[in-house]
């Protein structure tokens, strides 16, 4: 298991990687998949806390410009904060959910990456839910409390917490940008293997 301080340098270096790449306008790991993203409707809130960051780090600098012992380290936290904030939401974008072949991979910026086997999943649907309670092998990925998109499944596959616990996922619940989409893009990834076999020569 993680220690705590190994598990947010870990979340730390993801956060400063999703930034350089969303700043070179590319994505993290979606190879030869589809990508579906999700950090939609949050950008305007991520935006607007880093911008209230912002008017606070001047506050704060101008506050305690006569006082250089202390206004050094609360510059650099401010600064930090602010890259942190911008660095949350660079993560929800490079890192999409994505569908290929073989599986779905369901992220959440840069402390959520499942990787689900498509013959894994019994059922996926629409389903808007603003409430989410906790439940023993559940995983619920909301954005903006609400979460879009509802999986089941037909055995549980292994989740790792952020401190590296493993839960046993029967169901997830997740948001996605273009719902619809996405439940149209796994259904038909799901029946492509049994559309093949049926249609193939005997």
């Amino acid at each position: 298991m993680k220690t705590a301080a190994s598990a947010l340098v870990r979340h730390e270096l993801r956060l400063f990687v999703s930034l350089a790449l969303w700043m070179a306008r590319r994505t993290h790991q979606t190879g030869h998949g589809q990508g579906f993203g999700y950090a939609r409707g949050e950008g305007p809130l991520m935006f607007g806390l880093a911008f209230v960051c912002v008017i606070e780090s001047v506050t704060m600098s101008v506050l305690l410009r006569d006082l250089p012992a202390v206004h050094t380290p609360v510059l650099v936290l401010d600064v930090y904060t602010v890259v942190f904030v911008v660095g949350m939401h660079a993560a929800d974008v490079v890192r999409p959910h994505v569908l290929d072949a073989d599986s779905l991979r369901i992220r959440r910026a840069a402390h959520v990456d499942l990787r689900i086997p498509l013959h894994h999943i019994t059922g996926v649907r629409l389903e808007l839910r603003a409430t989410h309670q906790r439940t023993e092998g559940e995983l619920d990925l909301a954005m903006g409390a609400r979460t879009t998109v509802t999986l089941e499944l037909a055995q549980p596959v292994r989740h790792f917490t952020f401190l590296g616990r493993p839960k046993q996922i029967r169901l997830v619940r997740f948001h996605a940008d273009e719902p619809d989409e996405l439940v149209r893009a796994v259904t038909q990834a799901r029946n492509a293997p049994s559309e093949q076999v049926q249609g193939r020569p005997v």
